[in-house]
């Protein structure tokens, strides 16, 4: 394969990455506050659409699984038609998709807007990292990083009192609206500041591979996500079938081409394949935490949509204390060690929601969240940095791709599982609606899932990222030298 970079303008270089982060930011700002709103209005809306509450998870899965499909295929636009192109053009779908959804009527409808949005979505952070990536220096990663994901928590912090305030005092349509604005205004940054970064591409695109690897992530998805409804037990085992032969066709696909459209010869990278390991684990609990708690405190302690946001929220203020803290944390302790024992905090604290019930004192409700918020908002920072510690500029397109893909398929695998949990909960205990105890069980099964990331994380070099984090190099002298010294100390 061979690149070729086209010479940068004027506008790009080091200096210019904190511009770039808050731009990039703008379209998380966009995709969180969607996501975090949507999910504080599920039980309004599941009203309206005559279905349960849990069935209404698909509204959320349905948005990640266009983003799995479609994000192997955004640094491949970006590389040929030009980052800024690419980004205006994902940020304009998204506003579109948002407008349908907030005209659907049903169930189905929401659906297939969501997958619109989901196609916008796939382009437009996935693209904005790639720049981000692109036009900083490695040792300004972990600061560029938290540039970008500072604002992008304005998102989750007014999201959940945002929705339940236009649940509780308007109509949930209004939800979606809220993105044209948000979105009109990132075009208008893309437009002024955003360079047309592009990677000159002999290899073709690989249509096979897209629709090898869409049908294969499509269909285990959907196949999860029935798995969670009653007498669906035929077509979730069909569907789980089929993806795993596609996904079989996938791999077999992939051997044979030059460029695959998701390059698994990365995961030989260390750094890369662990983190993608460890994450993927990890972000199980992570998309099954904003679906589980929303539902929890309106279905389980009876709070209004409001209510219910106004304590969610706490857990994106965490998130945004951490970010300021981030680059000396990594820096003193280094990604490996910060990996094991935060991993171990974050997931801890996420197990503690299991035990929540109405006599808790808010306080103390309001503390595990924001202390929840911390750890795994620490944990994601140091996965999204070290996984390019030994990544080649000229492979970083296809990296992101890689990378995203499986980040957002996990997330939504995450909904998947809590809603699988959930119901099969719900039959045991027989069970028509969920109670609390329900809900615990889904977070102690999550909760398990992201812990089994340990074993992972402690594979890591005690040296990786270090010229990222500037955390001081481990090196052990050979066996020999080591002898040497300690007879020589002896002596």
């Amino acid at each position: 394969m061979t690149e070729t970079a086209v010479e940068p303008s004027s506008r790009r270089g080091t200096q210019n990455f904190r511009v770039t982060a808050l731009i990039v930011a703008s379209a998380m700002i966009m995709e969180q506050l969607d996501a975090t709103v949507l999910a504080t209005a599920l039980p309004s809306m599941a009203r309206d659409f005559a279905v349960t509450a849990p069935q209404m998870s698909v509204a959320l899965t349905s948005y990640l699984l266009s983003l799995a499909l479609f994000i192997p295929a955004s640094g491949w636009l970006a590389d040929r038609f030009g980052a800024r192109l690419i980004f205006r053009l994902a940020i304009a779908i998204f506003i579109v998709g948002s407008i349908l959804c907030a005209q659907s009527t049903s169930l189905a409808f929401l659906v297939v807007s969501r997958l619109l949005q989901g196609f916008g979505g796939a382009m437009m952070v996935p693209v904005g990292r790639l720049v981000l990536l692109r036009t900083t220096a490695k040792s300004d990663y972990v600061s560029a990083m938290s540039w970008m994901l500072v604002p992008a928590l304005i998102g989750p912090i007014i999201g959940p009192p945002l929705g339940g305030f236009i649940v509780s005092y308007f109509d949930w349509r209004w939800i979606f609206y809220i993105n044209v604005p948000i979105g009109l205004l990132g075009i208008a940054l893309v437009t002024l500041f955003i360079d047309d970064i592009r990677e000159e591409v002999v290899e073709r695109f690989d249509f096979i591979g897209l629709f090898l690897s869409g049908v294969s992530l499509g269909c285990l998805l959907f196949g999860f996500e029935t798995a969670s409804h009653s007498g669906q037990g035929g077509l979730t085992v069909l569907l789980i079938a089929c993806g795993v032969v596609f996904g079989l066709f996938y791999v077999r696909h992939a051997k044979s081409m030059e460029a695959p459209i998701l390059d698994l010869r990365l995961m030989k990278i260390r750094t890369f394949s662990l983190s993608v390991i460890g994450g993927s684990l990890t972000r199980i609990t992570q998309g099954a935490q904003p679906f589980l708690l929303p539902l929890m405190m309106q279905i389980g302690f009876g709070l209004s949509a409001l209510e219910s946001g106004l304590i969610t929220f706490a857990t994106a203020i965490g998130a945004l204390t951490m970010k300021a803290t981030a680059p000396g944390i990594l820096r003193r302790f280094g990604f490996r060690n910060v990996l094991i024992v935060n991993g171990v905090l974050g997931a801890g604290s996420y197990a503690i929601c299991a035990a929540f019930r109405p006599y808790w004192p808010e306080w103390a409700i309001y503390a595990v969240l924001v202390f929840s918020g911390f750890f795994m908002s620490l944990q994601f920072t140091a996965y999204n940095v070290v996984a390019y510690d030994e990544i080649a500029r000229p492979r970083m397109s296809s990296a992101t791709s890689f990378y995203t893909t499986f980040q957002q398929l996990m997330l939504s695998l995450g909904i998947c599982v809590a809603a699988l949990t959930l119901h099969g909960s719900m039959l045991l205990a027989g069970h028509k609606h969920a109670a609390l105890g329900d809900f615990s069980a889904a977070f102690l099964v999550v909760t398990a899932i992201s812990l089994s990331a340990t074993w992972w994380n402690a594979k890591l070099p005690p040296e990786a990222g270090s010229d990222m984090s500037g955390h001081k190099r481990v090196r052990r002298m050979p066996a020999n030298k080591e002898r040497r010294g300690a007879r020589a100390s002896l002596s």
